[in-house]
């Protein structure tokens, strides 16, 4: 009797097998399917303490309806700008092959919609990504991919040179969407950006390159209260261009991870609206800004009317506390049409 239980077992257990396997390959297609939520594969720096990089970027993303894997290419115990310095370790571009290997044997590299990527700290790595998009495209030709080439500010770089030409002339021409400051567009395009009509050729130098949607975060063109954002999507025969006046917030404070945060809430609501800019450009502002009031609110007034200068602590971002605004962002700056 023992002996026809054993065999009715392996016998069931035979049977089970291949049907346990085309459950496994079911889910699989599940999750790629496309009623599947948009998932982003995010490759930028971590901290430990404070937002900036995939700190900054992951949570709002999460918190608008997107899974988020996250590769982290540096990570450090805070940002750069903490005045006793700061300790960690940087990835480099072999155990990024390395990460993206594994999910590539899993078959996970096909969930990918969207690929961001933000702080590189050298040409190897830099490339790597290059290689990493390629195979991403090789099994989803429709994923968007979100350069945010963060290179400077305030007319600072901040990064190796040697990444400049590797953007210029291997990473730009890939992207779908760019999102750079002022600066790190003059440094892209050669052109020095003086008026709004060079803020406009210089974005017409990344449509010529292939980049369908350009986003300039933040321009010292609003004037001393003011920050200038602008907006360019090229699509075939489809075009839009519009410009946003955004009123500066505390007395000449810097706040780090605003680029990094603007990039996920950019991606977000260009794929939730389906493109469109004007709606894209104000929800996205619109939280920017909240986090921005959020964080206000949490530092000392002395700091907040520049009598004191702050510590890199007191301007972390308070993106926890703005969960709400970003969720459901108020408009209330309007873009214009150009």
């Amino acid at each position: 009797m023992s002996g026809q239980i054993h065999c009715h077992i392996c016998l069931f257990s035979r049977i089970l097998r291949p049907i346990a396997s085309e459950i496994s390959r079911n889910e699989l297609r599940k999750m790629s399917s496309p009623s599947a939520p948009n998932r982003v594969l995010s490759i930028q720096s971590h901290v430990v303490h404070g937002y900036v990089g995939n700190k900054s970027a992951v949570f709002p993303l999460q918190v608008l309806g997107f899974e988020v894997d996250n590769i982290n290419s540096v990570q450090f115990s805070t940002h750069t700008k903490y005045a006793k310095g700061f300790k960690g370790q940087v990835l480099n571009e072999k155990q990024l092959s390395e990460i993206f290997s594994g999910l590539v044997a899993n078959g996970l590299h096909s969930l990918y919609t969207h690929l961001l990527t933000g702080y590189v700290g050298n040409p190897a790595f830099l490339r790597e990504i290059a290689a990493i998009l390629k195979t991403l495209r090789s099994v989803n030709p429709k994923l968007v991919y979100v350069c945010d080439p963060v290179m400077g500010d305030n007319g600072v770089m901040y990064v190796p040179k040697e990444l400049l030409p590797i953007y210029r002339d291997e990473i730009v021409p890939l992207a779908d969407i760019i999102t750079p400051n002022q600066y790190e567009v003059e440094l892209l395009t050669e052109k020095t950006i003086q008026t709004e009509d060079d803020a406009w050729s210089a974005i017409e130098w990344f449509h010529q390159k292939g980049v369908k949607t350009v986003a300039i975060s933040s321009s010292e063109l609003g004037g001393s209260n003011e920050l200038l954002a602008l907006v360019s999507h090229k699509d075939g025969a489809n075009s839009q261009k519009y410009r946003m006046l955004i009123p500066k917030q505390g007395s000449g404070i810097s706040y780090t991870g605003t680029g990094d945060l603007f990039a996920s809430l950019f991606l977000a609501h260009s794929t939730l609206t389906n493109f469109d800019m004007c709606a894209t450009m104000e929800k996205t502002i619109a939280s920017l800004q909240s986090v921005i009031s959020t964080t206000l609110e949490y530092i000392p007034a002395d700091v907040r009317t520049g009598k004191v200068p702050p510590t890199s602590a007191q301007i972390e971002l308070k993106i926890i506390q703005s969960k709400k605004l970003i969720e459901e962002p108020k408009v209330i700056l309007r873009c214009s049409k150009v």
